[in-house]
C-alpha cells in the first residue's frame, strides 16, 4: 500500500544555531547562556561546548548543497540572538551578515527558509541581569526581532517566535538541567510569563509590518496518559503532567488564560511563587499573548504513561546523567510516577510511540488550532541511537536502521491524522546534522547526516537516503 502526502505538504529538516554554527567568538559574536552555562563543572557531559560544534558558521554554502542533494522542500534554523545582538546591546552587522547570506544561499537553492528568532541562546549579558525572570528582557527580544525582520523581510516569509518555551522556562530556571542551571519554581513560572509575552509582542509586531508573513510558535508537546484509567491518582498524574506541559503554554495562546486547575495545584506547592507570577501578569499582557497565529509548530519525541502509586519497576531515566544538582522542572511533582511499558527506547531512553503523534495531533487541531483558524507543521521530531560508522568502498556509510523506522513510523503516524482530517502542512526532521545536544554534549547523535566532530566531514546515513527517496516519492 502507497500512502501519499498532501500536495501543499512541506519536507524539511531542522537544526539551531549554538548547536551546529560553532564560531563561539567570531566576528563580534559575545558569550550566550550556554557558552557560560557549558563551561560550568559537571553542567554538560564530557564538559562539550558548542564553541565549535558542526561549524555551520564557516561552512554552511556546502551543507545547502547537501540539503539540496536530500531533496529537502525547507529549512528550519534558528537565528543567534547572541551573534546578531552581542550582549544584547547594538547590531552587529557581520552577524546579521551571515543570516542574511545562509538565506540567499537556500533561495538560490529554492529552499524555504524557516526561521526560528529564540532556540535558547540568551545574551549572557542578559541573563546577569535576571534573564527571562526579567520583564525588561521582553524588550529587548523585540529589539532582536526587529532587527532580523530588518534584514530578512523581503526574504522570509516564515517566522517563529520561540522554540519550546517549555524548555527555556521550567527545565532551564526550575529543573536546572538546561541554561542558566537553576532551581526556582519562582523562577520557572516568570520566565514562562516573559517568553510568552515576548512571543506575543513579536507577533504583534511583526504582523505589523508585514500583514503577509506566515507567524507562529514552536511548542514541545506530551502525551500524558493514565497508567489505569479507572484510578483516580493515575488521572491526576496524567492530568498535572499535560496541564503543566502542554495546556500551560496552549491555553494563553490560544485562550488568553493560564489553566486555573494548574496554577491552583503549583500554589498548593509554593504559594508565594505562584503570587510573584500573578504580581507579573500585568493588565493586558493575556491579550497580548494570544495573538493569533498562523502556524503552530508541535515538537514531538514522546509521551509520557504515569501513576500517582509509585510501581514496583520504575520507568528508565531519561535525562543526562551530570553531575550538577538537578530537579523536576514540574513545580507540582509529587506522586507523578514514571511507568514502564515495554516499548522501544531511544539511545537516550525515550520511548518509541509513534501512535501517540496521531492522538496529539488530532488533540490540538480539534481543541486548539482549527477553532482559532491556525494550521499546524510538525517542526521537529527524531531520535538518538548509537550509530556505528562504517567505510565500504571508501564511503562512510551508517546503517541507522532504527532511526530509519523511527522515522517512516513517525510519517505515518503523521498521515493518520491527516487522513483524520488535521491540517498538517509539513514535517521536519531533527536533526539535519549531528549536532551539540545541550546537556547532553556530543554524547548522543540525532542527526540523518553524520559529522566527524574530528574532521568536521558530513556523510548521509541511511535514514537521510530513506529521506530523501521519501520526499522524492511524496509517499510512503
Amino acid at each position: 500500500m502507497t500512502r501519499a502526502f498532501p500536495e501543499n505538504f512541506l519536507f524539511g529538516a531542522a537544526t539551531a544555531a549554538y548547536q551546529i554554527e560553532g564560531a563561539a567568538f567570531e566576528d563580534g559574536r559575545t558569550a550566550s547562556i550556554w557558552d557560560a552555562f557549558s563551561r560550568v563543572p559537571g553542567a554538560v557531559i564530557g564538559g562539550d561546548t558548542g564553541d565549535v560544534a558542526c561549524d555551520h558558521y564557516h561552512r554552511y554554502a556546502d551543507d545547502v548543497a547537501l540539503m539540496t542533494r536530500l531533496g529537502l522542500q525547507t529549512y528550519r534554523f534558528s537565528t543567534s540572538w547572541s551573534r546578531v545582538r552581542p550582549d544584547g546591546g547594538a547590531v552587529n552587522a557581520k552577524g546579521v551578515d551571515f543570516y542574511e547570506r545562509l538565506v540567499d544561499e537556500l533561495l538560490d537553492a529554492d529552499i524555504l527558509p524557516w526561521l526560528t528568532l529564540y532556540h535558547w541562546d540568551m545574551p549572557q549579558a542578559l541573563q546577569e541581569q535576571g534573564g527571562w525572570t526579567n520583564r525588561d528582557t521582553v524588550g529587548r527580544f523585540l529589539e532582536y526581532a526587529g532587527t532580523m525582520h530588518d534584514a530578512l523581510g523581503d526574504r522570509v516569509n516564515v517566522w517563529t517566535t520561540l522554540n519550546e518555551p517549555w524548555c527555556s522556562s521550567f527545565l532551564s530556571y526550575t529543573g536546572g538541567e538546561h541554561a542558566p542551571g537553576h532551581t526556582s519554581i519562582e523562577e520557572g513560572l516568570l520566565a514562562s510569563h516573559h517568553l510568552l509575552l515576548a512571543h506575543g509582542e513579536t507577533v504583534r509586531e511583526l504582523r505589523g509590518r508585514d500583514a503577509g508573513l506566515n507567524l507562529g510558535i514552536t511548542l514541545n508537546h506530551t502525551v500524558a496518559d493514565a497508567a489505569d484509567p479507572d484510578d483516580p491518582a493515575d488521572v491526576d498524574a496524567a492530568r498535572r503532567i499535560d496541564g503543566q506541559f502542554n495546556r500551560w503554554f496552549l491555553d494563553p495562546i490560544y485562550r488568553g488564560a493560564y489553566p486555573a486547575d494548574i496554577v491552583e495545584d503549583i500554589r498548593a506547592v509554593d504559594a508565594a511563587a505562584v503570587a510573584a507570577f500573578e504580581a507579573a501578569v500585568h493588565d493586558g499582557d493575556l491579550a497580548t499573548i494570544a495573538q493569533h497565529i498562523d502556524t503552530q509548530g508541535v515538537n514531538y519525541y514522546h509521551g509520557d504513561l504515569v501513576s500517582g502509586t509509585a510501581p514496583a519497576e520504575s520507568a528508565v531515566e531519561s535525562v543526562p546523567d551530570t553531575e550538577r544538582k538537578v530537579r523536576s522542572p514540574y513545580p507540582s511533582f509529587e506522586r507523578i510516577h514514571a511507568v514502564e511499558r515495554g516499548l522501544p527506547r531511544t539511545a537516550q531512553n525515550w520511548e518509541v510511540q509513534p501512535e501517540g503523534l496521531t492522538r496529539l495531533l488530532e488533540r490540538i487541531w480539534t481543541e486548539y488550532a482549527q477553532p482559532a483558524g491556525t494550521v499546524l507543521s510538525m517542526t521537529e521530531n527524531g531520535a538518538a541511537y548509537d550509530d556505528l560508522a562504517v567505510v565500504e568502498d571508501g564511503e562512510t556509510r551508517v546503517h541507522d536502521t532504527e532511526r530509519t523506522e523511527f522515522l517512516r513510523l513517525h510519517l505515518e503516524a503523521v498521515l493518520d491524522a491527516v487522513e483524520a482530517g488535521v491540517d498538517v502542512r509539513g514535517y521536519f526532521y531533527w536533526s539535519m546534522f549531528d549536532n551539540y545536544e545541550w546537556a547532553w554534549g556530543y554524547d548522543k547523535r540525532f542527526g540523518i547526516v553524520r559529522v566527524d566532530y574530528d574532521t568536521q566531514e558530513r556523510s548521509v546515513k541511511d535514514s537521510g537516503r530513506e529521506y530523501a527517496r521519501i520526499i522524492a516519492a511524496r509517499s510512503i
